[in-house]
C-alpha cells in the first residue's frame, strides 16, 4: 500500500496531524476507531466519503511509523 498519496500533513489542518486525503479525519482517529471495535465496513457506513484504500493506507502508516520507532534505553 503506497499511503504517501493518501495521507497528508497540513500545517494549518488538524494541528499538522496526519489526515486522509485533505480531510479533517486524521489517521489517529480510524485507527482508535479500530482499535475500539468497530469493524472497517462499520466505519465506511459511518463514513460514505471514505474508502478501504483510505483505512488501509492509515494501517500502512502506522505500520511504517512503527518500524521506523527507535527504542532509547536508559
Amino acid at each position: 500500500m503506497n499511503y504517501q498519496d493518501i495521507i497528508t500533513l497540513e500545517p494549518g489542518k488538524r494541528s499538522g496531524k496526519p489526515c486522509i486525503r485533505g480531510m479533517r479525519i486524521t489517521v489517529y482517529d480510524i485507527l482508535s476507531y479500530l482499535a475500539s471495535g468497530m469493524t472497517q465496513e462499520e466505519i465506511l457506513e459511518d463514513f460514505p466519503y471514505l474508502t478501504m484504500n483510505d483505512i488501509l493506507a492509515c494501517l500502512s502508516y502506522a505500520a511504517d511509523r512503527e518500524q521506523k520507532t527507535l527504542a532509547i534505553s536508559a
